[in-house]
C-alpha cells in the first residue's frame, strides 16, 4: 500500500494510492485524521481505513497526477539521521568503519517534497546529494529489542540529505550544514512496510544527477539496519508515531570526488529505491525574500 501527503490549499492532506487515483482518507472516513502523524499517534489503523476506502470505491479522490504533494510527514516530531552507516561512505572520507552510529538531527523546517526545488543557498557553492532509505515510525518505541523493532516500522520512503558542505565541516557536530532550507527531500510516498522484505533489506538504491548514476548500492549494505537502529536509538530515547529515522547514504557523494561535483541550478537529481520509489527534484538558487 502507497500513502501520500498532498497539498491542499493552505493544508495538507492523507491519501492513498488506489492506481492513478488518490483517495482522501479522512474525507472517506472522518475518524482518519488528514495528517498522517497525527493518525499514527491517535492509532489509527490507517492501513484498514485505506483498505475500505478503496474497496467501497470512494468518490473521495483525485488523479494522482494532479496533485502537488508534501513531505510525507510534513512535521515529524523527531528527524533522527544517520552518518556513516555504509562503510564504503565512512572510508571515503577517510574515517574507519564506525563502532556507534553517527547520529544528528534535522529540523521540519528544512523538508521538502517531491518535485519541490532544492534550494542552493546565496552563501554556498558546495551542495551536495545524499540518497538515503527513510523509515517512519508506527508507534511508540522504548527499550525495544531488535528482534521486536521491526514490529515498530510503520513504513518506508526516500529521502535526499543534501548537504551544504562547507557549513557541514565548520563544526564537528554537521547540524548547520544539514539544516538549511529546502535541503531535505521527502517522498513521493510511503511503502507500508508489509509490502517490503523484512527492514526493507536486499533493495538496490541509487542516485541519478541528471542522468548519471552518482551513488549505488544496496541495502544489506547498511553497517546497522533498520532493526539495530531502533534498538539503539530506544535505548536512549522514545520514538514515537510520525517519527523519521533517515538510515544514511552510501560512497559517491559530490564531496569525495576528483574534481569534487556541486549541485547547481537546474541540476535534476533523483533517489531510486527499488519497491519504495523515485524522489526527484531541480536544483534551485535561492532567490532574497528580504
Amino acid at each position: 500500500m502507497k500513502l501520500v501527503t498532498f497539498k491542499s490549499g493552505d493544508t495538507t492532506r492523507l491519501g492513498v494510492i488506489d492506481d492513478e487515483d488518490v483517495i482522501d482518507l479522512n474525507k472517506a472516513d472522518s475518524a482518519v485524521p488528514a495528517d498522517l502523524r497525527a493518525a499514527l499517534m491517535a492509532g489509527v489503523d490507517i492501513a484498514a481505513a485505506a483498505k475500505r476506502a478503496i474497496a467501497a470505491g470512494s468518490d473521495h479522490r483525485v488523479p494522482f497526477q494532479s496533485l502537488a504533494l508534501a513531505p510525507l510527514v510534513p512535521e515529524p516530531g523527531k528527524i533522527v539521521c544517520l552518518g556513516h552507516n555504509y562503510y564504503d561512505h565512512a572510508k571515503e572520507g577517510g574515517n574507519l568503519k564506525p563502532v556507534y552510529p553517527l547520529i544528528f538531527f534535522r529540523g521540519a523546517s528544512s523538508l521538502i517534497a517531491h518535485e519541490d526545488p532544492v534550494i542552493r543557498p546565496q552563501i554556498s557553492e558546495k551542495l551536495d546529494y545524499e540518497a538515503e532509505l527513510v523509515i517512519v515510525i508506527g508507534k511508540r518505541a522504548r527499550h525495544v529489542k531488535r528482534e521486536q523493532a521491526l514490529d515498530y516500522v510503520f513504513g518506508y520512503s526516500c529521502f535526499n540529505d543534501v548537504s551544504v558542505r562547507d557549513y557541514q565541516k565548520r563544526t564537528s557536530q554537521w547540524t548547520i550544514g544539514k539544516n538549511f532550507d529546502g535541503t531535505g527531500a521527502f517522498g513521493p510516498w510511503l511503502v507500508t512496510a508489509d509490502e517490503l522484505p523484512p527492514g526493507a533489506e536486499g533493495l538496490s538504491l541509487r542516485l541519478i544527477l541528471n542522468g548519471e548514476v552518482m551513488q549505488q548500492t544496496n541495502t544489506s549494505d547498511m553497517i546497522w539496519g533498520v532493526a539495530e537502529t531502533i534498538e539503539l536509538l530506544s535505548e536512549c530515547l522514545t520514538l514515537e508515531p510520525g517519527d523519521v529515522v533517515v538510515m544514511g547514504t552510501p560512497a559517491g557523494v559530490g564531496w569525495a570526488r576528483n574534481p569534487p561535483v556541486w549541485m547547481k541550478h537546474g541540476d535534476r537529481v533523483e533517489v531510486d529505491i527499488e519497491r519504495v520509489g523515485l524522489l526527484q527534484n531541480t536544483v534551485q538558487d535561492e532567490v532574497a525574500t528580504w
